[in-house]
């Protein structure tokens, strides 16, 4: 069987979840083949590489490889594609991913599909199109198929495999030398998961009425074990940092289970969101568009309902 090519997205050294979740689809077409780039690779990212079912990791861990973006990836990707020929290259369809995956396919003359939420036979692509409202079928015509798939589209499945090592080393050209890092900044994250790989996501809008208010809807969060989103309006008011905008113009965020307090569902807002598993909605408009795509809907003041929903999750934990 051909390999299909796994980008890894990892953090100093820890696999994220997404790159699980790739290597689950990839098997369904051919050997996961994991390519990681930069430094940190190591036995705990070989091992949980090949838990879920990586055959081969093609490793590029020069440490300078880090100074650059995303251009290295991309390098490594066209070298792999032009060596090896697999069947297709996976990436997650976060920014640097769809970055990586544009650049690559202009690299290889070949087709591009992102924001993949299924990935079938023949690697037909399942996405959705005109903020949700389309589901469309694609599949690329030539080249080698690279496809973009939005985190939590499918279930992180073990199947543990003998992952061998292949070095891979690469001469970056000047192009690919343009943009360096020149500074890094630790920034303070909190216990919450990442808010595009969470398998609960809980996010308030305008509803919600002001930032002092957004601690109502982290203690709902917090009984769930849940990231913490919010909506354009809420973010562009100043009442929760960007970074947790979902949506069109913020992230897109397919989890298990996604509640929406005090949102009322403007399609921008339905376009991150609407691919999650069940989506739970409090709003006191029982004319809120969010209700038509909600598998259940509250109709009640968020103030009353979102505190007694977490007093009773408590309860049952």
């Amino acid at each position: 069987m051909a390999e299909v090519l796994v980008l890894v997205d990892q953090q100093d050294g820890t696999v994220k979840k997404v790159t699980c979740e790739l290597l689950t689809l990839a098997r369904r077409f051919g050997e996961p083949a994991a390519v990681w780039v930069g430094s940190g690779y190591g036995d705990a990212g070989k091992e949980k590489l090949a838990e879920f079912g990586a055959t081969k990791v093609y490793v590029a861990a020069d440490p300078d490889l880090d100074s650059y973006v995303v251009a290295p990836k991309t390098e490594v990707l066209a070298k792999l594609v032009a060596d090896a020929s697999p069947a297709a290259v996976l990436v997650s369809s976060s920014l640097d991913g769809k970055e990586v995956a544009a650049r690559l396919a202009v690299k290889t003359d070949s087709g591009l599909i992102t924001d993949a939420v299924d990935v079938a036979d023949g690697f037909v692509v399942e996405q959705q199109i005109f903020g949700g409202s389309i589901i469309v079928h694609s599949k690329v015509r030539s080249g080698t198929p690279i496809i973009a798939v939005r985190p939590n589209s499918a279930a992180a499945e073990p199947a543990p495999a003998q992952a061998a090592e292949e070095q891979v080393s690469i001469e970056l050209p000047e192009a690919a030398k343009a943009a360096r890092v020149v500074e890094r900044v630790v920034q303070e994250t909190s216990e919450r998961p990442e808010l595009a790989e969470a398998a609960i996501v809980v996010s308030g809008g305008r509803g919600v009425g002001g930032a002092e208010n957004f601690s109502i809807i982290e203690n709902l969060a917090d009984t769930l074990g849940a990231a913490v989103g919010a909506s354009r309006a809420a973010t562009d008011a100043g009442w929760y940092p960007h970074q947790f905008q979902v949506g069109q113009t913020g992230k897109t965020v397919s989890p298990q289970l996604y509640i929406a307090v005090g949102i009322s569902g403007a399609i921008q807002h339905r376009a991150g969101m609407q691919t999650s598993k069940t989506i739970v909605a409090i709003n006191k408009d029982p004319e809120a568009p969010i209700f038509e795509l909600a598998d259940y809907g509250i109709v009640g003041d968020l103030f009353d309902v979102a505190p007694q929903l977490a007093e009773e999750i408590k309860k049952r934990k």
